[in-house]
């Protein structure tokens, strides 16, 4: 037990992870970052162009795109555990916000940083209603291969527990002024996806 533990705290700090069941597509192993690597990232945002989409389609790539930008200002974040960071609200909402939040809040207290970052592999599985949605359900097998807790001062491994495969599932919402957000996430034990 207290290895599943470490694992999910690859993610988060905290064990506020949603268990929420669903599908996991596998990812491009090859599309890893070397950690630390801030000048590339593995998680595209590009979208196509409004007029060739339809409104179901363009909310799906719209809440990937959030999806990939929530974990991103999380990565950000991670390298200084900086849990009051502006930018984890920009992409994350309600529960999701919480957990980024006090994961990142655990993590400074306990002196402990990240590096690296995960590669994300998310698709769309349902969108709430089909032809207008304003709910998007994600599911993604993220690997925290390269995405691991360290020391803040010795710069050392916190443990030597290996990243690897997560199922992760999320909701991202449509909100007011017309973007999309991530309101809930959770992160499965490593292993939980092919």
């Amino acid at each position: 037990m207290a290895r599943r533990l470490r694992s999910r705290r690859r993610w988060i700090a905290v064990g506020l992870a949603l268990l929420v069941s669903g599908g996991c597509t596998t990812g491009d192993d090859n599309a890893r970052a070397a950690p630390d690597d801030s000048s590339s990232t593995n998680m595209d945002t590009s979208t196509v162009p409004t007029s060739t989409v339809s409104v179901a389609d363009r909310a799906r790539q719209d809440a990937l795109a959030a999806y990939r930008a929530m974990w991103r200002d999380f990565v950000a974040a991670g390298r200084t555990s900086d849990w009051q960071s502006p930018d984890l609200g920009r992409h994350a909402t309600g529960i999701a916000l919480q957990k980024l939040t006090q994961g990142l809040y655990a993590d400074h207290q306990n002196g402990v940083v990240t590096r690296g970052e995960p590669v994300l592999d998310p698709s769309v599985s349902s969108v709430e209603p089909a032809t207008n949605p304003s709910k998007v359900a994600v599911t993604d097998c993220g690997d925290s291969t390269n995405f691991l807790k360290y020391n803040a001062e010795t710069g050392q491994p916190v443990d030597d527990e290996p990243g690897g495969r997560q199922l992760i599932n999320a909701t991202l919402q449509l909100q007011t002024d017309g973007s999309w957000k991530v309101s809930d996430f959770g992160v499965h034990e490593v292993g939980s996806c092919g």
